[in-house]
């Protein structure tokens, strides 16, 4: 498996923090608990592009709004079905 190096939280500059609490508000909340307690995650492989790291998953935060006219469950299903595709344990 290939390392990534990332930025802990605990180390993060004042932009790289604002990144991440940016991006995180666009997301459900049921994303709101990490899942590894390690902290490794698609996430923190960005660390080291904040303003990156931000686009790219406020965009998925933005595409899994309430406020779109699928179901959670909906958008649930067709990210299962991507990632099926593409052979993704994520």
């Amino acid at each position: 498996m290939a390392w990534i190096h990332t930025i802990p939280m605990e180390e993060a500059g004042e932009r790289l923090r604002e990144m991440m609490e940016q991006q995180r508000a666009l997301y459900p909340k049921e994303y709101a608990s990490p899942v590894s307690p390690g902290g490794d995650s698609i996430v923190a492989s960005h660390t080291l592009m904040p303003d990156a790291l931000y686009h790219i998953f406020a965009a998925f935060g933005e595409m899994m709004s309430p406020d779109l006219p699928l179901s959670r469950a909906q958008h649930e299903m067709i990210a299962t079905m991507v990632s099926v595709e593409n052979r993704c344990f994520y």
